[in-house]
């Protein structure tokens, strides 16, 4: 930092030092952001949030994070292709897949406005894995061990896609990314970041992998929320949502990847409960009901019980940990 700083006037040294010096008490507390605001929609209710995410994921430009996600997508298809582990597009569960996505892609839009340019794409992996993800610019997979393992109905399939496609939509992947790069590059980024450069030629770090980056507690709960928003808005039934996470709970003992990273308990349960009334309306709006008419929720598993308490609440802005 002091080379530097040779040569440089001394105004702009003491802009920089105090950019920096708030930059210090700002990164570790997560970005401010402007008070929630529903997505414009024509006043039609639903999820309360802000669309898009922090404004932090700006240091690193979309098409970058795009780009970035197309290379390690087929990447993975390759490596499912070499172990016969990718589904056909004739395979039963690859077409309902793509028949619940065909739903949910439409409401996307609301949230995001670039997911009108991505090239969505669905793929069924064949594993034991109790996974699936959406990766920035819509590139979806699903693994049959979270179908299998967890006997999914359409309505909690589409919880799960939905809550995937939802980290996409807010730019997750691309806020950690955003955030990974500061860390890496220090001084230099802030000090563009509070004006002193052009960011443009931004790009992600080498060493950097969209699958491998770690959401915190705060961008799963979007996820959740938002997710089932999407979901209700494309005719699934939301309190699914609830049951989905009730049987997520009852896998969480196994290892499965999915649950090392979307840990299940209580709290999380308890949050989705509390906005079933503000999209509730949304799916009987969808199914051409009222709220009232609606037939009682009933899972295809019987005494899931509690799910477990939550763990790595401390700080939601926190990466949770593997």
């Amino acid at each position: 930092m002091r080379r530097r700083l040779q040569g440089v006037q001394r105004p702009y040294r003491l802009r920089l030092a105090r950019a920096l010096a708030l930059a210090a008490v700002v990164l570790p507390l997560g970005w401010s952001q402007p008070a929630p605001a529903q997505p414009q929609d024509g006043g039609a209710g639903g999820i309360r949030l802000n669309p898009g995410g922090s404004a932090v994921r700006n240091i690193v430009p979309a098409e970058v994070i795009e780009q970035q996600a197309v290379q390690e997508y087929e990447q993975l298809k390759q490596e499912a292709i070499a172990k016969r582990a990718l589904a056909p597009d004739n395979h039963p569960q690859l077409v309902r897949l793509r028949a619940i996505g065909k739903r949910l892609l439409p409401q996307t839009a609301r949230w995001n406005e670039r997911a009108r340019q991505w090239q969505w794409e669905i793929n069924l992996i064949g594993s034991k894995q109790v996974n699936a993800f959406c990766m920035p610019g819509g590139k979806i997979a699903v693994y049959t061990g979270l179908l299998d393992q967890l006997k999914l109905t359409d309505d909690e399939v589409a919880m799960v896609m939905g809550h995937e496609i939802a980290h996409a939509l807010q730019e997750h992947a691309r806020e950690r990314a955003a955030k990974s790069e500061i860390t890496n590059l220090g001084a230099n980024v802030i000090s563009q970041l509070f004006g002193f450069g052009n960011l443009g030629n931004m790009a992600l770090g080498t060493g950097a992998h969209l699958l491998t980056l770690r959401f915190s507690r705060s961008d799963e709960s979007e996820a959740d929320l938002i997710g089932m928003d999407v979901a209700a808005r494309a005719g699934y039934d939301p309190r699914a949502a609830v049951s989905l996470w009730q049987k997520m709970g009852k896998v969480s003992q196994s290892g499965a990847e999915f649950l090392s990273t979307h840990p299940s308990g209580r709290s999380r349960i308890a949050d989705l409960e509390k906005h079933l009334p503000e999209v509730l309306p949304l799916y009987a709006r969808a199914i051409h009901t009222t709220v009232d008419k609606l037939p009682p929720y009933r899972p295809n598993m019987t005494g899931l019980g509690d799910a477990p308490v939550d763990a790595g609440d401390e700080d939601r802005q926190k990466p949770l940990k593997r």
